[in-house]
């Protein structure tokens, strides 16, 4: 090559190779500093869009893992005051097997123990209608409701307590434990155009009138060999007394076939009235269409009614703890995606600080051996001078 003047190729070349390496070196310096291999797209066009998407997958996932310890959180809430619900059920239990003692207690006894037994009821009410979680009534029989414990839309877990676990959703706000039990047996009739056999009206205590506010019967029909206990009877709280009586009905016609016993209301309380079979019934037949009503006591019904509540608390309390298991290994599944994401997004965006090293020393060293060159290069043209001395 000869020697010019105008264009130094060599300095040129020199120039070039310092600008290529210094680019690598800045963006080595760049990558060192801030940790990211992929500072911007043009570092890795498509790393950076798969990167982006296993972000937003961790960022979904963490929330995911607060979001089931919420709901941990809720069940352990409505799980510890069921706790106390159950505490005061098996009290009333108890007060209710001594109020059945009633070779040992007088009217005043029983009065004294109901006057205990109303207390709890209402403490069972205050719990469920205080209990909540951020405002959310927990024990009223409407929770309802899921938690978001994935990433995507879709991964829910429900929570439901479809029971309301005040007095009356437990079916032992008609409890009495000094009420005396009563009873009235069928009496027969030769009508052979009737050919029914009639009890009369069944007490006049609130458990038997068709108010809308009664409870439930507190006793059993008998009638042809079989018989039935009305306390298997259950209401709702916004059944009317025609409601009540459709269900009474509903439960002789189980027990004893369609239509042979049925149930009437009056003003004070329930008649039953049972079919003897035959146009012109026997002596015998009338005995056994005899329908006998027995009331069981206060007491002795209220045993009852709480282990029926006990039983409901028991299912809605274990029910609560197998979602609270599910919720717990819902998050240990959840924070091993995250560890497993979050390492695959790493290799992906993050600096391999120890190869990074390693090219930027090498980038260093051309830039220092590149500077070194080009001002030999820019020496060459000097020697020209000698040739015009």
């Amino acid at each position: 090559m000869g020697l010019t003047v105008n264009n130094n190729i060599a300095a040129l070349n020199s120039y070039r190779n310092l600008s290529v390496t210094d680019s690598q070196m800045s963006k080595s310096l760049e990558k060192l500093s801030s940790g990211f291999r992929i500072n911007r797209a043009a570092d890795d066009a498509a790393g950076l869009a798969i990167s982006e998407g296993l972000r937003s997958q961790i960022g979904g996932l963490k929330v995911a893992v607060r979001n089931t310890q919420d709901g941990v959180s809720v069940v352990q809430t409505a799980e510890g005051a069921l706790t106390e619900t159950h505490s005061i059920l098996q009290r009333m239990r108890d007060l209710s097997v001594q109020a059945s003692n009633a070779g040992s207690l007088n009217d005043d006894a029983k009065k004294n123990i109901q006057s205990e037994v109303s207390q709890l009821k209402s403490e069972l009410d205050r719990i469920a209608s205080t209990t909540n979680f951020n405002g959310k009534q927990l024990l009223d029989g409407k929770y309802n409701t899921s938690f978001q414990v994935g990433s995507n839309a879709g991964e829910t877990i429900g929570v439901s307590i479809g029971t309301a676990m005040g007095a009356q959703g437990l079916g032992v706000e008609g409890v009495d434990v000094s009420a005396a039990g009563t009873g009235t047996t069928g009496t027969q009739t030769t009508n052979a155009a009737a050919s029914t056999a009639s009890v009369s009206t069944v007490g006049a205590a609130n458990d038997y009138t068709t108010a809308a506010g009664f409870d439930g019967l507190n006793g059993s029909i008998s009638y042809n060999g079989k018989s039935v206990d009305l306390a298997s009877v259950r209401f709702a709280s916004a059944d009317t007394a025609g409601d009540k009586l459709t269900k009474v009905q509903s439960a002789l016609d189980a027990a004893f076939g369609a239509g042979a016993v049925t149930a009437g209301a009056t003003a004070t309380g329930l008649t039953f009235t049972g079919t003897a079979p035959g146009a012109t019934p026997t002596a015998q037949q009338l005995a056994d269409a005899e329908v006998t009503f027995t009331a069981a006591s206060g007491a002795s019904e209220a045993i009852k009614k709480i282990d029926d509540a006990i039983k409901t608390v028991s299912t809605t309390r274990a029910d609560l703890g197998a979602i609270q298991n599910r919720f717990e290994h819902t998050v240990n599944n959840l924070n091993v995606a995250i560890e497993n994401v979050t390492a695959s997004e790493s290799r992906i965006r993050d600096t391999d600080m120890a190869a990074e090293m390693t090219n930027f020393t090498r980038a260093q060293i051309l830039t220092q051996a590149g500077t070194a060159m080009l001002a030999q290069a820019n020496q060459a043209p000097q020697n020209i001078l000698r040739l015009l001395g």
